[in-house]
């Protein structure tokens, strides 16, 4: 399969969601009433069929914000679709309709070469899929997940994990969080490696996190979310431990953090203080 044409539609190509943080969080009366504030959803689930062996499955599911009018937060919501310009239900629907269908003739077009190779039934797939983590605060948390499947011994999959300021409608970056320096940062994500288990285990039981890592330091990565006790940082498939380690959430305490915390974060968390 022709695979730069593939990660035109996915910023990442994975498998399946391992961990989840699930909270509950309300928004600001500033912007909408936690109560008013309205979350729909669309979803696609297609497959067309190459011939008697192969198969290509297509399912995604994106998320619907009807009161965020913003367009460069929108953008930044979408960044996985950078076609997409209707933030409308209809209009989403449309792009992502338009997106499967391309998807499935660049699958037919470059099957052409590898064809006759494939001599056992199977099906491909490519999924994708947004879903709201907590939203308080006017902080806005959504991961995304992308998986797919193109033959091989394995699924791929992996995370993004957003943190949208809708009181000053941007993506929230690290520094607007915290002003630790980066290696004490990453000796912190080094300590704490293990706090959260993979679930990984072998014919001596569980296997550590910190036993699979394929890097001496780990990076403090964009990719975090939080809630009222830590600051966490997910690492997908491959990003700093082996595969079979699969994904990997580390947290960091806001204790840890407290005297490093902006004043403007500050403000805005005190109900967790």
């Amino acid at each position: 399969m022709n695979k730069t044409i593939f990660i035109l539609f996915f910023f990442f190509a994975f498998l399946a969601c391992k961990k989840t943080e699930p909270q509950a969080f309300q928004t600001k009366s500033e912007y909408v009433k936690p109560e008013q504030f309205r979350i729909d959803s669309i979803e696609i689930n297609d497959s067309v069929r190459i011939n008697d062996f192969l198969s290509v499955q297509y399912t995604s599911k994106l998320l619907v914000f009807p009161d965020i009018k913003d367009k460069v937060l929108l953008d930044s919501i979408y960044f996985q679709n950078k076609d997409f310009t209707d933030f409308s239900k209809q209009g989403l629907q449309s792009s992502l309709e338009k997106e499967k269908n391309t998807y499935f003739n660049s699958v037919k077009d470059s099957s052409k070469e590898w064809l006759s190779d494939i001599n056992r039934k199977q099906t491909w797939n490519s999924n994708s899929s947004m879903n709201v983590k907590s939203n308080t605060n006017d902080f806005l948390q959504i991961q995304y997940i992308f998986s797919s499947y193109e033959g091989g011994a394995h699924d791929n999959y992996g995370f993004s994990e957003r943190v949208f300021d809708l009181k000053n409608k941007k993506k929230l970056a690290l520094k607007d969080i915290t002003t630790m320096p980066e290696a004490r940062l990453e000796a912190l994500l080094k300590r704490n490696i293990d706090i959260l288990p993979s679930g990984t285990t072998d014919s001596q039981g569980s296997v550590k996190n910190s036993d699979m890592l394929l890097v001496d330091v780990i990076p403090a990565t964009e990719n975090f979310y939080f809630d009222d006790k830590n600051l966490y940082f997910h690492y997908s498939p491959y990003e700093i431990a082996a595969f079979a380690a699969g994904d990997l959430v580390i947290p960091v305490s806001w204790e840890d953090l407290k005297t490093t915390l902006t004043p403007q974060f500050r403000e805005r968390m005190k109900n967790f203080q």
